[in-house]
């Protein structure tokens, strides 16, 4: 193997690039990492980045994640939470892994499915990304025409649609439309730190049936 890997150290918070690096070579390294890792990659035309998240990037990503699966599942969506699953197309020679993302409105076109090839599958329907000591690959993301990317930085959301082709920033959400995450999302992940998970997750699923029962409150 051109690299050892195993013999590189990425300290929490911080990354590494690895610059001329082809296709047969980034495959080789996603193998020597493996799958159970908590360091996160982006592969962009040769250029390789290995990023190891701090437990202020991994607290935020799950309580994010854990209000988005509460949304879906007060909402009655089905949808397939697929994590840091590695996301790649040899001919844009991209590749990456988010934070975490949701296959919402394909979730049947992946459904059963072991091994996802974004040559002839959709890609996910949102993906989310913690800025905390990196930022978020839009290119990326963008040439694997991933339709919704949120980004949460310094204790706000933005949300980024993509529309002929290009992200936009968005006060709202195609999947989830007439509700103000923007605000919401930040709220209960404060509230969260504050009063616990279990007592905040009650309080945001009241709030979304709210919002069902009386959308205008």
């Amino acid at each position: 193997m051109l690299l050892e890997l195993q013999k590189i150290n990425v300290p929490p918070g911080q990354k590494i690039l690895l610059t001329e690096i082809n296709w047969q070579e980034f495959e080789t390294i996603l193998e020597e990492l493996g799958e159970h890792r908590s360091a996160r990659i982006a592969y962009n035309n040769y250029i390789l980045e290995i990023m190891s998240p701090l437990p202020e990037h991994e607290r935020n990503k799950e309580i994010i994640s854990d209000l988005i699966k509460a949304l879906l599942e007060e909402l009655d969506i089905e949808f397939c939470p697929l994590g840091s699953t590695t996301f790649k197309n040899q001919k844009m020679l991209k590749g990456i892994e988010p934070d975490n993302c949701f296959y919402i409105q394909n979730e049947a076109a992946i459904r059963g499915k072991d091994r996802l090839d974004l040559n002839i599958d959709p890609p996910p329907d949102l993906a989310i990304e913690i800025e905390v000591t990196s930022r978020t690959h839009l290119d990326i993301y963008q040439a694997l025409k991933v339709p919704e990317i949120w980004q949460f930085s310094q204790g706000k959301l933005q949300i980024n649609l993509l529309k002929k082709g290009q992200y936009i920033k968005s006060d709202q959400s195609d999947i989830f439309p007439k509700l103000d995450l923007i605000k919401i999302i930040p709220e209960y992940l404060q509230k969260c730190k504050i009063e616990g998970r279990n007592k905040t997750m009650k309080a945001f699923r009241n709030w979304v049936k709210l919002q069902i029962t009386n959308p205008n409150n």
